[in-house]
């Protein structure tokens, strides 16, 4: 049987960091995390790492399909309250390139977006592709593709602000 404790205490951070990263909002992050673990209690996972994750990313899936039919937007990224104050002209620069990242990030599809977050989580090939329901041999490629995409939006973002 697995003990969902310990599986709060190793993942729980790591899950909201990656679903932080995935909708922008930190509180939100928290209720979706706390929202896997009521599931992992009602159904504890075989292979809990890749399966915690999923369930998160279906969550957000959800939530988006919810939103969209609504008519609601997803909200843009939140600065986390620094330690320290910085300049105003420092957050304003701050502040600025989340919105950046955010837009390019926003241009990927959600499994290259995934995919890109999960690797950045320090998830494996076989683990990336156990949580997005993928063939390993295609999160290479898959990886590639997204990474090439980001870093082209995020070009274009900073044509149009240098353009603006």
């Amino acid at each position: 049987m697995t003990d969902v404790g310990a599986l709060f205490e190793q993942y729980y951070e790591p899950l909201v960091r990656m679903l932080y990263r995935r909708t922008g909002d930190r509180d939100r992050a928290e209720d979706l995390a706390q929202e896997t673990f009521a599931r992992a209690v009602e159904a504890p996972p075989y292979n809990p790492r890749p399966w915690l994750f999923a369930v998160a990313l279906n969550l957000v899936r959800e939530e988006g399909r919810r939103s969209v039919r609504r008519g609601r937007h997803l909200e843009l990224i939140r600065g986390e309250s620094p330690i320290g104050t910085p300049a105003p002209d420092e957050e304003f620069v701050r502040e600025e390139d989340r919105a950046r990242v955010q837009r390019a990030l926003a241009v990927l599809s959600d499994r290259d977006r995934e995919a890109l977050l999960l690797k950045a989580e320090g998830f494996n090939y076989d683990e990336i592709a156990a949580t997005l329901g993928m063939a390993r041999g295609a999160i290479g490629t898959t990886l590639v593709r997204a990474r090439r995409k980001l870093v082209d939006a995020y070009r274009e973002e900073e044509r149009r602000h240098v353009a603006s």
